[in-house]
């Protein structure tokens, strides 16, 4: 069981709050390093013994020379880098099971909401769900972990814990006999897919979105579940476990012999009695690889593994909790305390709590200071830009004016305030200035004009004879076209169609005989003039400046006849349209 001591860590006072932790026995670095630093102390204290008692003068001299022969190389060993590196990928490897453990809160919640049914059937649905998805992470426990396969050593142990079925069970044996290669932790991931396809169709679940939800967070622990396999079955590479191995116990055997004391006059004599600075070292280093050999499997029995077995029951418990016990219930709806107040100003304190002001911003105690600043008056002017449209003059931009900082907003925070005149800036006879007018909602306005697009503008200007309107002194906004066609669409008000003046269009006039019966378009020299090839200008179909329509071709065929109608039809449209314009002139 993970040794927790966050609750011990919240505050720190004195002198800290990890001394506290140093006299702690279950899952401390003294239980996982006592046996091997009793081992290394005894070999280290029998060699000193044999040095300074067994032997004779040539054997502690050669004794001596093994003993500097190891002093001097024995830090070409990398054992920092190489432990570090190790220790800090079994760490990472160590957190990421952890978070790949699948826990059924999510689906269970998202079953009890879609999954309708007040009945005993669908009661029978949400619990078999969320009973298989417990299954599913069981069985992939007692792959990978000594302790839940201890707890559930067969498919029978599953029936009595009520995990499955006796029919179930069978099912599942069958297929280990067909396929006993693989392993089958999926299958109750696929009966719950096929549970969810059924209520769908019993209309249990509502719409398929809620179906898709529900299996893709079924995939999701079933993905879950392989990943945690693929962590069992891909371990750290071996090689790299040996080197880590062999280099901190061929460091250490090297201080057996490098770190005895000798009679040579340069060592302390208190290195006789203990080697204080070799006991850190193994204990550091020592410990440093003990700690990896706990966590690279945290599925197993050591202090610091995963409560896994706690984990099986929490799962079916909860399960349960949420699909039957919690299906559609909640509390009653009630006004809560702050009802007329909104929101509370903060909530009560005990006696013992500690008041804590609003967090401030870094910058929030910083004087502001603002040095005086002038900004020089800008200028922009477009000029001599002749407008096509409406018979306009030019678009004139004027943009003047000083800013400056006022001195009282600056001794109240170093605000400023910029003053632009009335007037200074305008912009006359744009198109979405005459956009604005004409579809404005205000119709008493006697300024709206027509839109360009619907006729030759300069007829239309003769024929309606408007002045000019007057200009706003303010600074006239882009018009956005699409917004102006959307408010004329507008349900709140009802504004005249022009094509409501119109009369019923015509009824379709079948193709010439003489074209359907597939004769070639260029033998025929009006359907070449009303309908161009080749890039050819269709200068007969237009209508010209004042209104007329140019004659058509002198030959006599059903074709002419038919766009001769066809211009007609477009003529009177357009006399429509301008008596429309100049009743529309005289009423307003």
């Amino acid at each position: 069981m993970t040794v927790s001591y966050t609750s011990e860590v919240a505050s720190v006072r004195g002198l800290g709050c990890f001394l506290k932790l140093l006299v702690r026995w279950k899952g401390s670095i003294y239980k996982l390093v006592w046996m091997d630093l009793i081992v290394y102390l005894s070999i280290y204290y029998s060699l000193n013994f044999m040095y300074r008692f067994c032997l004779d003068d040539v054997g502690q001299e050669l004794f001596q020379d093994i003993v500097q022969y190891c002093k001097n190389y024995i830090d070409l060993i990398p054992l920092s880098f190489v432990l570090g590196f190790y220790v800090s990928i079994v760490m990472t490897r160590w957190w990421g099971q952890y978070t790949t453990i699948p826990f059924p809160d999510n689906l269970a919640v998202f079953v009890s909401t879609t999954v309708h049914g007040q009945d005993e059937r669908g009661r029978v649905m949400r619990r078999t769900i969320m009973r298989y998805v417990c299954t599913c992470i069981t069985m992939t426990f007692t792959m990978i972990s000594p302790k839940v396969k201890k707890r559930f050593p067969n498919l029978d142990y599953f029936v009595d814990a009520g995990l499955l079925q006796q029919n179930e069970k069978e099912i599942m044996e069958d297929l280990n006999k067909k396929s006993p290669t693989y392993s089958k932790q999926w299958l109750p991931i696929v009966w719950a897919a096929s549970i969810i396809t059924r209520a769908r169709k019993e209309g249990r679940i509502r719409d398929d979105f809620a179906v898709k939800t529900i299996i893709d967070e079924l995939n999701k622990i079933r993905g879950q579940c392989g990943m945690l396999l693929n962590y069992d079955h891909i371990s750290v590479p071996l090689v790299y476990t040996q080197v880590v191995t062999i280099a901190v116990y061929s460091y250490f055997l090297t201080t057996l012999m490098g770190h005895q004391w000798i009679d040579d006059g340069k060592n302390f004599k208190f290195d006789v009695y203990m080697p204080i600075f070799t006991l850190l070292q193994f204990f550091f280093y020592m410990g440093w690889l003990k700690v990896a050999e706990s966590l690279i499997n945290p599925f197993g029995e050591d202090d610091d593994d995963f409560e896994v077995n706690w984990m099986v029951d929490r799962n079916i418990q909860v399960s349960y909790l949420i699909v039957d016990e919690m299906h559609h219930e909640h509390p009653q709806l009630l006004k809560d305390q702050y009802w007329d107040q909104i929101a509370p100003v903060e909530l009560p304190y005990t006696a013992n709590t500690i008041r804590e002001t609003h967090p401030l911003p870094s910058t929030a105690n910083i004087a502001k200071k603002f040095e005086s600043v002038d900004l020089t008056p800008s200028s922009i002017k477009i000029d001599d830009f002749q407008s096509n449209d409406m018979n306009s003059g030019p678009i004139m931009f004027t943009a003047n004016g000083n800013r400056n900082f006022s001195a009282s907003m600056r001794s109240r925070g170093g605000s400023f305030s910029t003053t632009v005149p009335d007037g200074s800036m305008t912009r006359v006879n744009s198109v979405s200035s005459m956009l604005k007018r004409f579809f404005s909602r205000d119709e008493s306005k006697p300024d709206n004009r027509p839109d360009s697009r619907m006729g030759s503008t300069q007829e239309l200007i003769n024929l309606t004879q408007k002045p000019k309107p007057k200009l706003a002194p303010d600074v006239i906004e882009e018009v956005d076209e699409q917004l102006t066609i959307n408010s004329q669409r507008s349900a709140k008000e009802s504004r005249p169609s022009i094509i409501g003046h119109f009369s019923s269009p015509s009824e379709p006039i079948d193709m010439p005989s003489s074209y359907r019966s597939g004769e070639s378009r260029r033998t025929h020299s009006p359907l070449s003039k009303s309908a161009p090839v080749d890039g050819e200008d269709d200068e007969d179909d237009h209508l010209s400046i004042g209104g007329s329509v140019t004659d058509p071709s002198d030959t006599d065929d059903e074709f002419s006849k038919l766009r001769k109608k066809r211009s007609e039809e477009r003529l009177n449209r357009f006399r429509l349209f301008v008596n429309y314009l100049t009743k529309q002139q005289t009423t307003g």
